[in-house]
């Protein structure tokens, strides 16, 4: 059980910015590892949604399967430019303000004249809490709950510089690399934005173990999932391969029957759609085969590159294989041993 060998792909690709959109400092280091790993027969590419695609040819052709890990993270965007160079801030996917807090926050801006881009540092700010009545602070602290509209990013620049940075309304922001590296606590790691480096990691861990799966497969490293799953509804469009399997975080909470423990989840439904009955017995018979138990669950407030791809008739079998996570859209802990595991399922059933 390599723990050390997964943590240490996840320190790293948490580290790479990846909001919604503008997922372009992952997408490099990703095309790299796949082209300086891939064998001759493998093909890597990118397509027009933003997908980086690792094609391993299988034994019998005539079926495929993908497997999906979305690249994008949540994030915050810029809304407006006060005059003062002050921030207003829009949400990317499921962000919440008070799940980042006050801190540094790195704006990604570009260069105008090449394109080139450009991390910009601020301060996530919700403002004095020695107040009155009379400022909305007091509110927040007793029953009012803390939204965008309450927040703002402090940059201490004037609108003009911003601008020459290419920062603008629609320009993506992320919690600030100064406090973004992971922590780990024994076999846990904790981090933002587990949700989903973490099944990137798994991803990355199959595409260089899988040699000869019994059906070709297909390692999708998905864009843009946090606002719509858009880059998986393109990819199945067009590929169209015959089942889809969506690596996820899997939440734990009461209402839901997930131990935080090593055993991956595997989803029954969410939101969006039922999944394939046949296709999840396929997945815990090749987990029993390597001596592993899955936990079953169904999830609200939830959906998954498989569900939103069945429900529009993309693909015609569909499954959702989790890791227990705590606090997710948030500052996230799981289990690395539930990681390793994952991996070991999806190996079986590939290789089975």
């Amino acid at each position: 059980m390599d723990l050390d060998k997964i943590y240490e792909q996840i320190e790293h690709l948490v580290m790479l910015h990846s909001p919604s959109g503008d997922e372009v400092q992952i997408d490099q280091y990703l095309l790299a590892f796949l082209l300086g790993m891939a064998k001759a027969t493998h093909k890597v590419w990118q397509d027009a949604a933003g997908n980086i695609i690792y094609l391993i040819p299988g034994q019998n052709p005539a079926q495929s399967v993908a497997i999906t890990a979305h690249k994008d993270e949540i994030a915050m965007m810029v809304q407006r430019i006060e005059p003062d160079g002050r921030l207003r801030l829009a949400r990317v996917g499921g962000s919440f303000p008070w799940i980042y807090g006050e801190g540094v926050v790195d704006i990604l801006g570009h260069e105008p004249e090449t394109g080139n881009h450009l991390e910009v540092q601020g301060i996530l700010s919700f403002g004095s809490r020695h107040v009155s009545h009379q400022s909305p602070q007091q509110a927040q602290q007793n029953d009012a709950p803390l939204t965008w509209d309450d927040a703002w990013v402090e940059t201490f620049r004037t609108s003009e510089e911003l601008a020459a940075q290419g920062v603008q309304p629609g320009t993506r922001v992320v919690i600030g690399k100064h406090r973004k590296r992971p922590l780990r606590m024994g076999d846990r790691v904790a981090s933002y934005t587990l949700d989903n480096k973490a099944s990137v990691a798994v991803l990355l861990l199959l595409a260089e173990t899988l040699f000869q799966p019994r059906i070709h497969t297909y390692l999708v490293f998905s864009a843009r999932e946090e606002i719509g799953c858009l880059g998986a509804l393109h990819y199945t469009l067009h590929q169209k391969p015959d089942e889809l399997i969506a690596l996820e975080v899997a939440p734990v909470a009461k209402e839901y029957p997930i131990t935080f423990d090593n055993q991956p989840v595997l989803l029954s439904s969410d939101n969006y759609s039922f999944y394939t009955l046949d296709l999840n017995h396929r997945l815990e018979q090749a987990a029993k085969s390597k001596g592993l138990s899955i936990q079953h669950c169904t999830l609200s407030g939830f959906g998954s590159d498989a569900s939103l791809c069945i429900k529009n008739g993309h693909v015609a079998r569909a499954a959702c294989l989790g890791f227990p996570t705590e606090n997710t859209h948030g500052y996230e802990i799981t289990s690395l041993g539930a990681l390793w595991n994952l991996y070991q399922v999806l190996l079986a059933y590939m290789s089975g």
